[in-house]
């Protein structure tokens, strides 16, 4: 599959302004593209269990650009004892007398495990920052603290993969209208929704400068147009799965001798009772 994300937009380059919004999928390979990106999952959390990798994959972008529909295509070929996923959202009373970052350090994973969070801790340069929820100040020394976090990370080994979708407003008033519509998806429409759609160009402004200023090569950012699902989902899963498998040995392990010893003489004692 071709390498169409972005990853370290040049600086005074507004990143979302860059992309390619009329990428789509191929609808007749689209099934089979889908079905070998998880095969290759599997393959990664069973490569992670033996060699104690672990990982952490975010997720930011705009209400209803897919994030969800792209994790559920992960989670759903994962053994979740060694797989979580973080729906984040705003912080508790409890959490809010620490440390913005306290409740992530207490999410991630353990060696051997991958944790996703659907929105994270950039929600101080986001929500926080355009909303006003966070001090200038608070948001302003937040570029340093989250680059400095996910830097402590990569230096202990924790693979880190932060992946964006943008979509435009025509194609997200479809998608609340598909929501609002559908007795089913109508939970996932809330207040904050049209709330946040009201200062677009605020969180145009907000998100740019964030994707500039915390892409670094240990944790880039992979930004991808999303007007197009399927085409988002295969190119976001695609970046995910070469992220965490480069450098790591796929093939699975051979069987512990102990473990063979047993199986071999438990089948064989199974044959002489036939």
């Amino acid at each position: 599959m071709a390498k169409t994300y972005q990853k370290h937009a040049p600086k005074g380059h507004r990143p979302l302004d860059r992309l390619d919004l009329s990428a789509q999928a191929n609808a007749d390979t689209y099934e089979k593209s889908l079905q070998a990106l998880q095969t290759r999952f599997i393959a990664i959390q069973q490569a992670y269990l033996h060699t104690g990798n672990d990982a952490v994959i975010v997720f930011e972008g705009w209400d209803a650009a897919g994030k969800g529909g792209t994790i559920r295509r992960i989670s759903s070929v994962m053994d979740p004892r060694g797989f979580k996923v973080w729906p984040v959202a705003a912080p508790t009373p409890e959490e809010q007398k620490h440390h913005y970052l306290t409740r992530f350090w207490q999410r991630l994973p353990g060696r051997g495990e991958i944790a996703v969070f659907d929105r994270s801790w950039y929600g101080r340069l986001l929500v926080e920052r355009v909303e006003g929820y966070a001090k200038p100040s608070e948001w302003g020394r937040a570029f340093g603290e989250i680059n400095e976090f996910e830097r402590m990370l990569v230096d202990d080994g924790t693979r880190v993969v932060k992946v964006f979708l943008y979509i435009t407003p025509d194609e997200q008033l479809k998608r609340f209208r598909d929501r609002m519509e559908d007795p089913l998806k109508r939970w996932k429409l809330s207040y904050e929704d049209f709330r946040n759609r009201e200062r677009w160009d605020d969180y145009q402004d907000a998100a740019n400068e964030m994707l500039e200023r915390t892409s670094t090569n240990g944790a880039p950012w992979f930004v991808l147009p999303a007007n197009d699902k399927k085409y988002a989902r295969l190119e976001a899963l695609d970046a995910i799965a070469d992220r965490l498998s480069d450098g790591v040995d796929l093939k699975p392990p051979e069987p512990d001798k102990k473990l063979r010893e047993r199986y071999d003489s438990l089948i064989a004692k199974g044959d002489r009772d036939k």
